[in-house]
């Protein structure tokens, strides 16, 4: 409970005291826009880092090296926490967009952040709006940003290690004709959600799987997709269950 209770306030100050730093990038992407994408990433992964340790996550890595340096890629992530994304979100080695509910919008300093690390909101009641948001993150990975969806759609908060895996999510690795590198997080939910509001310490184990190259799919195999990916996420989760 305490690192709740001090963790809370310092999100708040690091959120009113960025705004200078907001201004400051978005003046810089005027001039250079890879430069703004470089200064937000370093400020958000610090923030990231500093509320890791507050909450005292030890994190393993397996797998890193199946993550290409070179290219825009889609993470496919299983999803359990609201961790997830900052502990998933310090290792990608180039500018990334996570897809996050609408909802999310209502923060306006964390908002600008998103919007300024190439986020999409996805109104899951709105299939019209989540076409949009499939189309504008293809088209931004074609621009050389990553992308990084939970294709559960929710925190899967059963003991199945995975939920259903909803299509749509693989269609912004065939429209933006890139690979899908799938990350397993287990054991994200002790750290929070299991003993709301406490911040317990946890261990949590991560591994990239290879790359998964879409685009030399046939049409078959891009039709099963989404439940080849989550079966080989599932038997990763499983096996890594014995790590944590």
């Amino acid at each position: 409970m305490i690192r709740f209770i001090i963790l809370v306030p310092l999100l708040i100050i690091f959120l009113t005291v960025s705004i200078p730093l907001q201004l400051i990038a978005l003046l810089v992407g005027i001039v250079s826009p890879s430069a703004r994408d470089k200064m937000s990433l370093g400020i958000v992964n610090w923030a990231f880092g500093v509320c890791l340790k507050l909450a005292s996550v030890k994190t393993t890595f397996i797998g890193l090296e199946n993550v290409p340096k070179d290219e825009p890629v889609l993470y496919i992530i299983n999803h359990r926490s609201i961790f997830d994304i900052l502990i998933t979100y310090r290792q990608v080695p180039r500018p990334t967009g996570y897809i996050a509910k609408k909802e999310m919008k209502k923060y306006l300093t964390l908002t600008t952040w998103m919007m300024m690390l190439h986020c999409e909101f996805l109104d899951r009641t709105d299939l019209r709006q989540g076409l949009k948001v499939i189309k504008s993150s293809a088209a931004k990975i074609k621009r050389g940003i990553s992308m990084a969806i939970f294709p559960e759609g929710t925190r899967n908060k059963t003991v199945e290690p995975t939920l259903e895996f909803h299509k749509g999510s693989f269609k912004i690795a065939e429209m933006g004709k890139c690979k899908i590198v799938p990350v397993v997080l287990n054991n994200t939910q002790t750290i929070f959600e299991d003993h709301l509001p406490a911040l317990k310490p946890a261990h949590v184990v991560v591994e990239y799987l290879p790359p998964v190259d879409v685009p030399s799919m046939s049409r078959e195999e891009r039709k099963n997709l989404p439940e080849t990916v989550r079966a080989m996420m599932t038997e990763t989760y499983i096996k890594n269950k014995a790590l944590v």
